[in-house]
């Protein structure tokens, strides 16, 4: 069983993390099997955050019995000091503990530090003096942000996206963490469900021995899947590189990573998913991309007012109005 340690901490997990972000869309009993069946099963690093409405409460559920032998990763998207507080204790009374192993900023706009006025880093300093985080960590979708973290030595970890359609300046950064012994943890290792090779994503992640990556579950097949891999771990092949570079050509350059960060739009398009739709009628059955719900949420895009908001937020820096009218466009035979 392969395992990580997170850069300079003494967090050392199984090479699966369990992404509890999709178990808030499953009752608390499927939630309570999944839980126990990948602890029982090797898995110990889960990963939650605030905003996953009640993904630390089912945690604790599942899991308060082994709290002590299992690292607990969550978030707060705070903008404030005191509302990096109310998250803190909030999410420690969620998940029915006294001290989160990893407490992370969630996403935020610019990367917070010492003296710069929002007085967020030194209330993470404070927790952790306070024995209520045991290590800081910062997640983000923005290169420049991850950089700055990266270089700033302030941060025992990072998590930013990375699969196999990563390019350099991605491949630059993970290869920087592994220098400045700053943990890195892999998001959207399928690249949000664009990636449908789970073992050729697990192999390539594989080859980067201080990367965590952390699988999004919700059902129970997809962590069998994964846990499969402890003791048959898929080594890179001919086979798998076949695939990954036929999947780089077909998904690499201007493609949607549903970070969500063009949310919310004033005329309630579903851009993270509407702007994905021409990828999603390659690889997905029909029967998932055309139904009537499908379609209505297509029609909408017709409704876009050009404010260009969603393009402003895009960490991409893609032009998501344009995107938005050529999936549109791909989309009319099933109109």
């Amino acid at each position: 069983m392969k395992t990580v340690t997170l850069g300079r901490t003494d967090i050392k997990v199984n090479k699966n993390g369990f992404g509890a972000l999709p178990i808030q869309r499953i009752t608390d009993d499927e939630s309570d099997h999944l839980l126990k069946k990948a602890y029982n099963q090797g898995v110990d690093f889960y990963d939650t955050a605030r905003v996953y409405s009640n993904s630390e409460e089912k945690i604790a559920r599942a899991l308060g019995d082994v709290r002590e032998k299992i690292i607990i990763a969550s978030k707060t998207k705070a903008k404030t000091p005191a509302e990096f507080w109310e998250d803190l204790e909030t999410s420690l009374s969620n998940l029915q503990t006294d001290y989160i192993d990893l407490y992370q900023f969630h996403t935020p706009s610019f990367c917070p530090m010492p003296d710069d006025g929002s007085g967020l880093y030194e209330a993470m300093q404070k927790a952790q003096s306070q024995g209520k985080i045991r290590y800081i960590g910062i997640t983000n979708h923005r290169l420049s942000v991850a950089q700055e973290a990266v270089e700033s030595s302030l941060y025992d970890t990072l998590q930013y996206p990375f699969s196999y359609l990563a390019d350099q300046r991605e491949m630059d950064l993970v290869n920087r963490c592994r220098e400045k012994k700053v943990g890195f943890i892999a998001m959207k290792a399928l690249a949000g469900g664009l990636i449908h090779h789970s073992a050729a994503a697990y192999a390539f992640i594989s080859q980067f021995h201080h990367v965590l990556p952390i699988w999004g579950i919700q059902q129970e097949a997809e962590l069998d899947e994964f846990i499969h891999y402890h003791e048959n771990p898929p080594e890179m092949s001919v086979s798998f590189k076949n695939i990954i570079e036929q999947d780089k050509e077909e998904l690499s350059g201007e493609f949607c990573r549903a970070c969500g960060y063009c949310l919310p739009c004033p005329v309630a398009i579903d851009i993270p998913q509407c702007a994905r739709m021409s990828l999603l009628l390659r690889r997905a059955p029909g029967f998932m991309t055309t139904t009537e719900e499908w379609k209505n949420k297509m029609l909408m895009i017709e409704d876009c007012i050009h404010c260009n908001q969603c393009k402003d937020r895009c960490p991409y820096g893609l032009d998501t109005p344009e995107l938005l009218r050529k999936n549109l466009e791909d989309y009319q035979p099933y109109l």
